[in-house]
């Protein structure tokens, strides 16, 4: 068990490891998921406030909230089948991860402001401490993790 007293953190003994706090939501493509997907991550992060007494000031939770929105948009959009919206999460980080159908890897393009669209990646390549794309056996998981505390983000 840890005490908090004053913003520090005490041991008292009892400590144990305990697993990171892990939802996952599953997705059609009907109209609505990308918000039901925002909304899933903002009630995740409630929990991990919760659960964990992560402190996720708004700076941070909007960035998971896009970062969630842009993954899903591009399972919705590049993917012909469901898709699965994986959150892991600690007092420190967030794990997004996003399950589609489509073996085809996404591709990050050039900075181009004149440029309407294709932002996604970009986005969360400048959002996310580590951002990776592997192909699993019905597709691909696209992973991004995101630090809780700005200082971590640089």
């Amino acid at each position: 068990m840890i005490d908090h007293l004053d913003e520090a953190v005490i041991p008292t003994g009892f400590d144990v490891p305990v697993e990171p706090l892990r939802r996952a939501a599953h997705y059609t493509g009907e109209q609505g998921c990308i918000a039901e997907a925002r909304s899933f991550a903002a009630l995740f992060l409630d929990q991990l406030r919760t659960e964990w007494c992560a402190r996720i000031d708004e700076r941070v939770e909007g960035a998971v909230l896009l970062v969630v929105s842009e993954l899903v948009t591009n399972a919705d959009r590049h993917s012909n089948g469901p898709y699965i919206l994986e959150l892991v999460g600690t007092d420190s980080a967030v794990t997004v991860s996003v399950y589609d159908s489509s073996s085809a890897l996404p591709r990050i393009f050039p900075r181009n402001p004149e440029r309407i669209g294709r932002h996604g990646l970009e986005i969360v390549h400048a959002l996310a401490e580590q951002v990776s794309v592997e192909r699993v056996p019905v597709g691909k998981r696209v992973r991004a993790v995101l630090p809780l505390s700005e200082a971590a983000q640089g």
